[in-house]
Parts: structure tokens; C-alpha cells; sequence
């Protein structure tokens, strides 16, 4: 059984059933605007209430169109399903019910199921790429795959973050009909599928709303990326909410990303951005599971409760980091002075900054957070941007001693919060995830000269010699991107085979033994044991007590053996006999002992 969806926009080209595309836009810039069919003359459109366009013409799907502006030059529909070419070309009729897909009955998974697999499409060869992966993700046991961003942008290749056209999936990685054949397959699969999306800027190549919309903009207020976008406006708001339910119900995404939500600035459209999807979600399809997850520098716990939305915890993140590697530089300075401490409190609170001052910043930086459930955070070792924005785009495997790493590893996967990997780490790839564009001119140099002179400001910062501004990768280099592509081959050695089977089985323990008890699950506190030693404890769903103990220092330590004295199941050891050697008193160096104790 096949069965097709689709999401009317109000805005765009919509197909009518009389044989004609209807072409609606918001121009209150300009009192007159003309649509362009293919090679044929432009014609005028209807002006409409409140700044907006409208015509309706005979126009299949397939069909090239733009818009035409008074000075006469054409700009593509911002709201386009599909463009030939990039962001500078003309976009595409699409007909969304022409795919069909084969799973109709899918709902989604629960949120505490998630163990996700952060990707870029691109470096993975495209949507028929990351398609062709998904039996092994299925088989490594991750439950969600989450694309960085696929909205239309400048070039050949990009972080995704510069997008333009936020409706027009990426035409450089496929069609639109091969981005839904992921994942509808993916479904198949019983992987979930979460978009990354940017609702805090434009990017910076392709973006024409000025031009003709420009109360789209906040003059006063910039960004690094810009003006920041006006959500005061509500013709702007519902631009972003559309594009929201676009990806959810006619991609049949099950849940979104939102990049950055710190520079939005404007916290009461995410709030309504979240109502409104749980609104159409409980009225289109009750029951579906539909996830929502932030980016958001400010730790913001009560913008999480209230839209019951889960965070990217980088506290949890750096505090690790600095632990693993030594490094203090930047924003690892924050967690410098007791990084243990910090890495307990974000497993046992959540946050480790709730309202402190962070002498970098110069203010205080988050909120309390410990009355949010574990799975309202999403730990990481490793993403896109802990890679990426290092210099010359160094993995973690490169800078932490294998053996420490191994038990970090163990703790990200069997604690509560909810595991997120980046592409490659599973079998510890060593191929660099670089900074990359693919711009030309005054703008390709501009971002050239830009990340040199980052990284030139920072002076001692890892990965950066002396003289990093000669010898620092060109963003716009293809041979850039090229060597940030995750290659398959590299997991045919022992030694990632060694790594792929450790990832396996802490992945199916988690599915195993702690999802079925993790709803519900709070905090039963964490304890400093030594400067790169805890001990955490989570109240389990059925009363059990879940007990993680971790050294990554490289010294072991002496322990109370009636404090920590391992009983119950042990569900996860490294190295090999920890736990019997934790029972008589000592926690080894990088070691890693989870157990569960069952209920009295």
C-alpha cells in the first residue's frame, strides 16, 4: 500500500485542480511584480491584501518560473519546493503528491528512544548516499538520523548554514523525490529522520528579501550572519512556522533542529512555533511523535519546559572535552578550574551553568535546570560544530587517550540523557570534518580572510601553529570539502572494527536494559571522586537504580567500598575486571563501570 502527502502552503506555487499553479507572494516593497513562465514574457500579477502578489496561470509540474521585479530584474519564490539549479536560478513547480510513500503507517518513535546520528549529506555523497548507509546505521543501532541543513544555498557544497531558500532542498545532493526516498527508507528502517533548520538568519549569497520584502529584517539589531530577522512581524512569522510543518508533514520529518536559537532573539515565537506544531500534529495525525530540539547559548531551562523541547547540552560537552584533552583555550576556559565538577552537575542538573557569571563572557549565563527530566538534554562527544570549527577540523580520537575515550564513550551512551554521535566517530574515523563553502569573488575571499583572521586572534589555540594564517585549510577549496568526506573504507580496520563493536553493544544495552525504565527517570545525584573521577545515579522508571562510575585521568584511585561498591546487574565494564576491582576499593584509570541495582 503507497500513499502520497502534501502541506498547502499559503504562499509559493500550489497546483490547483482545475489544472492551474497558483503563484502567491509577499512584496510590500514594490507595487508592482510580474511572474515569469519558463522563457515566455512576464506577466503582471494581482496585487493582494497587505503587500502580497497573486496569479493564477495553466502550469504543470516540472514547470520554471520566477518572479519579476519593477527595475526587472527576477528573483526566485522564496517559498520555492525546488530550484534548477542554486539560489540565483529559477525555481521549480513540484507536485508533493506524486511521490509515493511506501510507509503510510509510521508514527514516529518515543523521544526516549532517540540515539542520534548527526550527518552532513553532502560528505555522506548526497540523498541516495546517506540512503545507501542506512541498513548499517539501522545495524550500529542508532534510532534517529539528524541532516545538517538542506535548504538551498550558494555553490556546490556548504555547512548548510547559509542557506537562502529554507522550502528548496539542496538540488546539489538530489531531487526532491530522493530526499523523501531517504526517508521514507529510513523509516523503513525504524530510524527517525530530524532536519537541522536556521531560523535565526540568511545567509549571505542568494538572498533577495531585501530587495522587495524588506520587513523581514531588524535594522537595529545584527548578528554575526547580518541583520537579524523581525519575528515581530507576523507575515515573517508565519513564513517560518509554514516552512516548520512543511518538513513535518509533507517530508514526513520527525522532528527539526533549530540552529541557534539564542539569535532569534525572540523567545515567544519559539514558544509559538512549538504550540503550533503540537496543535497540528494532535489534529492532522494524533498520536504521531514529532520532536523538537534546540541549540540555544543562553541555557534557557524555561524556554525547554515550555515547549517541552530537548537541548544540545555543550556543558556536558565541554566539560568532557576539557577532561579528555586538557584543552582551555576559548570556550573551554569556562570549565578550566573543575571541569569534573561541571561534567557532574550537567549529568545530574542538566546545566552546569545555571545563572552563573562566566568571566569570558563578562554576565551570568544559563538558568536552573534540574526540575527538567534527563532526556530534556542531548549529550554529545562530538558534533559538527566541536569538529568543524576547530582550525584544521580534528577529530577527538586524535587528542584523547583511546583508552579514556573508550569510557567516555560508556558514560555517553548508557546515562539518561539522550545520545547524539557525529558521522564517523562510531568506528573513530580520523578524517577531518573541515569549515567549507563554495563561494567565488569578493565574497570567497572575505570568508577566507575571515577564518584566518579567527583563528590568527586566538594565538595559542589547539591544532594552530605559528603562522596559522598561511597554512589554515580555504574554505573554498574543493579540495576542502573533499577531504572532510567520510570514507567507508576507512571501517574495515581492526581497529574500527574494535570501536564499531564497542559502540554496537553500548547502544544495544541502552535499547535494552535502560530505554524501557528511562521514562519518568530523575536524578539521584553525582559526586566528585578525584579531579577526573564521578560517580552519577539516576532513579529509573520501576524504582531501579541506575549507577555510572568514571575515571578518565590517568592515575587510578581508592574508593569507599561501602559507598561504591558495585551490586546488582553490571552492565558495562571497561577495562576488563573494573568492576572487581571497584568492589575491592579502587577505580582504575580510564575506566567506566555502569551497573543497576533492581528495586528493594
Amino acid at each position: 500500500m503507497t500513499t502520497t502527502y502534501a502541506f498547502p502552503l499559503p504562499f509559493g506555487a500550489e497546483l490547483q485542480a482545475d489544472g492551474t499553479t497558483r503563484f502567491r507572494i509577499w512584496a510590500p516593497d514594490v507595487s508592482t511584480l510580474q511572474l515569469a513562465i519558463e522563457r515566455d514574457d512576464p506577466v503582471p500579477m494581482q496585487p493582494v491584501n497587505s503587500g502580497h502578489f497573486e496569479l493564477a496561470v495553466p502550469c504543470i509540474a516540472g514547470t520554471r518560473y520566477a518572479f519579476v521585479l519593477p527595475d526587472g530584474q527576477r528573483v526566485p519564490d522564496p517559498a520555492s519546493r525546488a530550484q534548477d539549479g542554486g539560489p540565483h536560478d529559477m525555481s521549480v513547480v513540484i507536485d508533493p503528491r506524486a511521490f509515493a510513500w511506501q510507509t503510510h503507517g509510521w508514527r514516529g518513535r518515543p523521544w526516549q528512544e532517540a540515539v542520534i546520528y548527526e550527518l552532513h549529506v553532502g560528505a555522506l555523497g548526497g540523498y541516495n548516499g546517506v540512503r545507501a548507509r542506512l541498513p548499517y546505521l539501522a545495524q550500529l543501532g542508532v534510532s534517529a538520523i539528524e541532516l545538517m541543513p538542506i535548504g538551498t544555498f550558494e555553490g556546490r557544497h556548504n555547512w548548510g548554514y547559509d542557506g537562502v531558500l529554507p522550502f528548496a532542498p539542496e538540488s546539489a545532493y538530489g531531487s526532491v523525490d530522493e530526499l523523501k526516498a531517504l526517508i521514507d527508507a529510513a523509516h523503513a528502517e525504524d530510524i527517525m529522520v530530524f532536519v537541522d533548520v536556521v531560523y535565526n538568519h540568511f545567509g549571505p549569497s542568494g538572498n533577495y528579501l531585501a530587495s522587495y520584502a524588506s520587513p523581514y529584517f531588524d535594522r537595529k539589531t545584527h548578528t554575526p550572519w547580518g541583520a537579524a530577522i523581525d519575528f515581530d512581524q507576523p507575515c515573517v512569522r508565519q513564513y517560518f512556522v509554514q516552512n516548520a510543518l512543511y518538513w513535518l508533514f509533507e517530508f514526513r520529518a520527525d522532528g527539526l533542529r533549530l540552529d541557534a536559537v539564542h539569535a532569534i532573539g525572540n523567545d515567544a515565537f519559539v514558544q509559538d512555533l512549538a504550540t503550533c506544531i503540537r496543535d497540528e500534529v494532535a489534529a492532522r495525525e494524533p498520536g504521531r511523535h514529532v520532536h523538537l530540539i534546540f541549540e540555544n547559548e543562553h541555557n534557557a531551562a524555561g524556554l525547554l519546559a515550555n515547549t517541552s523541547a530537548a537541548q544540545w547540552n555543550d556543558d556536558f560537552h565541554n566539560a568532557l572535552h576539557v577532561l579528555l584533552t586538557g584543552e582551555r583555550q576559548g570556550y573551554y576556559a569556562d570549565f578550566a578550574d573543575k571541569p569534573v565538577a561541571h561534567l557532574a552537575r550537567a549529568l545530574s542538573e542538566g546545566f552546569a551553568y545555571q545563572g552563573e557569571r562566566v568571566e569570558r563572557l563578562g554576565k551570568p549565563r544559563g538558568e536552573p535546570s534540574s526540575f527538567l527530566s534527563p532526556a530534556s538534554f542531548v549529550a554529545f562527544l562530538q558534533n559538527h560544530d566541536q569538529v568543524g570549527n576547530r582550525p584544521f577540523g580534528d577529530r577527538l580520537i586524535t587528542h584523547a587517550n583511546p583508552a579514556a575515550l573508550r569510557a567516555a564513550v560508556a558514560l555517553l551512551l548508557l546515562c539518561p540523557q539522550i545520545p547524539m554521535l557525529f558521522m564517523g566517530e562510531e568506528w573513530g574515523s580520523e578524517t577531518p570534518f573541515l569549515f567549507f563553502t563554495d563561494y567565488r569573488g569578493a565574497l570567497a575571499d572575505a570568508v577566507r580572510k575571515g577564518r584566518r583572521e579567527e583563528f590568527a586572534q586566538l594565538g595559542g589555540v589547539v591544532g594552530v601553529s605559528d603562522g596559522p594564517s598561511a597554512t589554515l585549510p580555504d574554505p573554498n577549496d574543493p579540495d576542502t570539502f573533499a577531504a572532510s568526506r567520510v570514507a567507508p573504507g576507512e571501517q574495515t580496520t581492526l581497529a574500527a572494527e574494535d570501536w564499531l563493536s564497542w559502540y554496537r553493544s553500548l547502544i544495544e544495552l541502552r535499547r535494552t536494559r535502560i530505554v524501557p525504565r528511562l521514562s519518568g527517570a530523575t536524578s539521584a545525584g553525582a559526586e566528585v571522586l578525584s579531579p577526573a573521577a564521578l560517580c552519577a545515579r539516576w532513579r529509573l522508571n520501576d524504582g531501579s537504580l541506575l549507577v555510572i562510575v568514571i575515571n578518565v585521568g590517568e592515575r587510578g584511585i581508592a574508593t569507599d567500598t561501602q559507598a561504591l561498591h558495585p551490586t546488582g546487574v553490571t552492565l558495562c565494564q571497561t577495562p576488563p575486571q573494573a568492576a572487581d576491582a571497584l568492589a575491592e576499593g579502587a577505580l582504575r584509570a580510564h575506566a567506566c563501570v555502569v551497573w543497576l541495582e533492581e528495586p528493594l
